[in-house]
């Protein structure tokens, strides 16, 4: 049997016939575009199981991860999923809200221009390994706050806002098109980005088409209806780049919750701690929601598993995952941590992020409220949380650096010995503690008191 290519490459993306090695083995990742049973989804937990080491992540965008794989092993679990008749993704990643065509609070359902996107790009060749194109309707769960290098999000029924690189809050707004002109237009965006050299992502795209801009911008949505064409000769992109970045206040709820649906169906959020999760008690979770007649399941974002069924079902399937030791609500401060696997399980970490997490989450419940995520990272890269976060714990070669307010490899405001590493975090939330005013969050609260007061408190000055 022939080896598997080791994707070692930083940013590149663990496919399951492309794995990438790590500290306890390959890992090949099963990305799925709709929902699955749990019959199906303990299929995949037995596979991992026979093929891996069983343990299974949940990536933040809601991709199943299986670790512990073998150049022997892993060709063999791409063959066995592969034979499940599975809805995997084929191409581009084109994403959609979790709750996508069943929320009757969304804008407009986004699947169908998703679908054309993801087959009109098939051709497409030379794009980044991570490139991105999220199609967000509205909704009860967004997908806002996930890095895109192409982002629609739907103003109306007819009408899609496309901003460029980051998140919807800091994306930069490119122009707002009649649904007619969109598929066309992210098509020659990515044919713009497959253009560029060195694997280019939205974010660069930016400069070229205000290097390449040769005439002002299109003229408004209401403007272009008015023409009375439903559709327009090719687009392009250099004549239409907006005038900056757009500050959109994203509207991403947490998973972890019940939402009522279309139908009368509801949807349950449930999790793993820490987005990491053993065979067996994902197993065992599975068998319960089959026990109580759940049907379909579906990985999402933020590290969740969302069931659907009725809301009695929804509620018992909750409650056993509670009693189990899953994330079930938004409140619970595991779920305010953004921890990668971490040492061992990763060959370039040198802490044990997990650990410390489960540490962080009882003793200091009061910090993590939910305004920010702490991420704890194994190394400088940030894998688990690549925007910058209000507060940050980064595994060195001999220390864990602290940064506020930026990402794991910018400047740390203090440094912590690896014992001292969670009483130091103690410290920093007893000086939020006593300096929250009313109705502050801890963000808040962090980014008003600044780094050199927090370097006082990380090391225990007055």
């Amino acid at each position: 049997m022939t080896a598997l290519p080791l994707n070692m490459q930083r940013g590149a993306c663990p496919a399951l016939s492309a794995p990438m090695m790590t500290g306890d083995g390959l890992l090949a990742r099963i990305s799925l575009i709709e929902a699955i049973s749990p019959e199906e989804l303990t299929d995949i937990c037995r596979l991992a199981l026979k093929h891996g080491n069983g343990m299974i992540d949940i990536s933040a965008r809601g991709n199943l991860q299986v670790r512990g794989l073998t150049e022997t092993s892993a060709p063999r679990l791409d063959a066995e999923i592969r034979a499940m008749s599975l809805p995997l993704r084929d191409g581009l990643a084109v994403e959609v809200p979790p709750l996508a065509g069943m929320d009757g609070s969304e804008i407009a359902d986004p699947r169908p221009l998703a679908e054309a996107i993801r087959e009109a790009s098939r051709g497409i060749t030379g794009l980044a390994p991570k490139m991105t194109v999220v199609v967000d309707g509205g909704g009860l769960l967004r997908l806002s706050d996930l890095l895109a290098d192409i982002r629609l999000v739907a103003l109306s029924k007819r009408e899609w806002k496309l901003l460029l690189g980051g998140t919807e809050q800091s994306g930069f707004l490119f122009n707002v098109l009649r649904e007619t002109l969109v598929v066309d237009t992210v098509i020659e965006l990515l044919k713009r980005l497959a253009s560029l050299r060195n694997k280019a992502r939205g974010r660069d795209l930016i400069a070229d088409l205000a290097e390449n801009k040769k005439a002002p911008p299109a003229p408004p949505l209401s403007s272009g209806l008015s023409r009375g064409s439903a559709s327009v000769e090719k687009t392009d992109p250099s004549q239409m780049l907006g005038t900056g970045p757009t500050m959109t206040s994203g509207n991403a709820a947490s998973p972890f919750d019940l939402f009522p649906l279309s139908d009368g169906l509801h949807a349950v959020g449930i999790g793993p701690a820490f987005g990491q999760a053993n065979s067996g008690n994902l197993i065992a979770l599975c068998d319960e929601a089959a026990r109580l007649g759940i049907k379909s399941a579906k990985p999402a974002f933020d590290h969740s598993l969302l069931f659907f069924s009725t809301e009695i079902a929804c509620r018992a399937l909750r409650d056993f995952a509670a009693n189990n030791g899953f994330v079930t609500s938004a409140t619970d401060p595991r779920g305010h941590i953004a921890a990668c696997s971490g040492s061992p399980a990763c060959n370039s970490a040198t802490i044990a992020t997990h650990e410390i997490a489960a540490t962080a989450a009882a003793e200091c419940a009061d910090l993590l409220d939910g305004s920010f995520k702490l991420h704890v990272t194994g190394c400088p890269k940030g894998c688990a949380h690549p925007q910058p976060a209000a507060l940050a714990l980064c595994g060195t070669a001999d220390r864990v650096s602290l940064i506020a307010q930026g990402k794991a490899a910018d400047e740390p405001f203090a440094f912590s010995s690896f014992a001292d590493t969670n009483a130091t975090l103690r410290r920093l939330a007893d000086l939020v503690r006593s300096e929250r005013r009313p109705s502050e969050n801890s963000a808040a609260c962090l980014a008003r008191i600044g780094s050199d007061r927090l370097a006082a408190a990380a090391t225990g000055r007055p």
